[in-house]
């Protein structure tokens, strides 16, 4: 019989909690006992810096040079992450300014060895600056 627990998402759902059909993972990893905390869950200082890599790699990207962090807009831990989970952060640039780059980025967890099941676990909105080889702002091309 099937899962009838609308708070676990098996992976051939087509629920939110899959992961995106039209969408390539910007990174994915496995979190491992060393990412967690002194009570032994996953540190959420972890999943910050995953998601904060994947922007990254996206607003280099859109930049086409360096980049740096200057605003984390929003933060949502929606579920938590577990030894073992597959993590898959899927970044997107939001808005292009004249040297920043806003970019959302959504977490999944895949849970179990076959992927029994997918959750959304984290969602945020950090924007970058383009940055010369001085550290100073540079212009984005529109």
């Amino acid at each position: 019989m099937g899962n009838t627990n609308t708070e676990s998402t098996n992976v051939d759902n087509k629920s939110s909690d899959t992961l995106p059909a039209d969408k390539h993972p910007t990174i994915r990893v496995v979190a491992m006992p060393s990412d967690t905390n002194a009570s032994g869950d996953i540190f959420g200082g972890w999943i910050m810096s995953q998601v904060d890599i994947a922007g990254s790699i996206s607003a280099i990207r859109r930049a086409k040079g360096r980049v740096a962090t200057v605003a984390v807009k929003e933060f949502s831990f929606k579920k938590p992450v577990f030894v073992g989970d597959l993590i898959s952060c899927y970044a997107e640039v939001e808005k292009v300014g004249n040297t920043s780059i806003t970019i959302s980025v959504e977490v999944f967890a895949e849970r179990g060895r076959i992927k029994e099941e997918c959750v959304k676990v984290t969602e945020a909105v950090l924007t970058y600056v383009a940055v010369d080889s001085n550290r100073n702002p540079r212009p984005v091309d529109k």
